[in-house]
């Protein structure tokens, strides 16, 4: 319901698979059971699993449609972070070869297999600190099996940072000619270093990176469904929160586009051949 009141308000789609690991039976965070190997051998019953719920995976994102029957595209991400160490696809649990592996197979089963052409494939390493414009390519499937190149970004108030890794992320974009963005960011609580609310987050942290730089969105994490308002697991502002007068700066900058500024996001743009 709420993918299909994003599309009808015109706005960009987002999602990401916190998969469960096929080996174990853990959660996406359980790295152990060498669960990428085991899903790369065929007939396993990791592999098994692993297509099942791929499957499953198709027939939602095929039956995803508007009131007229249009399919609905969503950007995906299938292995975020994989730069990190916490999930079963991570850098610690497979070599670069099992990686690239993993990624061509899920893409080549959804596409040519199952038939699915609405999903746009984005890669998301995580990039905190300051990284060069190769930190993007770690374990690169190929640009064929590429569509968006993300990065989430969880650098606190490293500013210097975050605005160095948009440069190399636009620079990058250029050269392969495929989009990019931050696919995660933020700060838990919209706090600073000691604590407090980060009042001026917006346009301290946030908006001097983006400046000149050419990406095509942000993306900040959840804000946990928290109705007594007990706890900080929070990154974008909500009403009555000490941040929103510095939000609405940052909405109304000419840097930023929300909903109302978008184009018309799902027609052909005129002029434009694609191949």
């Amino acid at each position: 319901r709420t993918i299909i009141e994003a599309f009808e308000r015109g706005e960009v789609i987002t999602a990401n698979a916190h998969l469960n690991n096929p080996a174990t039976g853990g959660d996406a965070w359980d790295n152990s059971g060498d669960a990428v190997t085991k899903v790369l051998q065929d007939g396993s019953q990791a592999n098994i699993k692993f297509k099942r719920w791929l499957d499953n995976l198709a027939n939602f994102a095929q039956n995803l449609t508007d009131a007229n029957g249009v399919q609905i595209p969503l950007l995906f991400r299938p292995f975020h972070e994989h730069t990190q160490t916490w999930s079963w696809w991570g850098q610690n649990s497979t070599t670069e070869a099992e990686f690239v592996e993993l990624w061509r197979f899920t893409v080549d089963y959804l596409k040519n297999e199952k038939e699915v052409h609405n999903l746009i494939y984005a890669i998301s390493p995580q990039l905190d600190g300051i990284g060069s414009k190769e930190t993007f390519l770690f374990r690169w499937p190929g640009d064929d099996y590429v569509d968006f190149i993300g990065m989430d970004s969880y650098h606190g108030t490293n500013t210097s940072a975050f605005s160095s890794n948009l440069r190399n992320l636009s620079q990058l974009s250029r050269e392969k000619m495929k989009p990019c963005g931050v696919t995660e960011t933020g700060i838990e609580g919209i706090r600073n270093d000691n604590g407090e609310p980060y009042d001026n987050y917006w346009t301290q942290e946030i908006l001097p990176a983006i400046n000149d730089r050419e990406i095509s969105m942000i993306i900040m994490w959840r804000n946990e469904y928290d109705p007594e308002g007990i706890g900080h697991h929070y990154y974008a502002p909500f009403p009555d929160h000490s941040s929103v007068p510095d939000f609405m700066e940052f909405y109304e900058s000419s840097e930023t586009l929300f909903s109302s500024d978008l184009p018309e996001m799902y027609k052909p743009v005129s002029g434009i051949e694609v191949n």
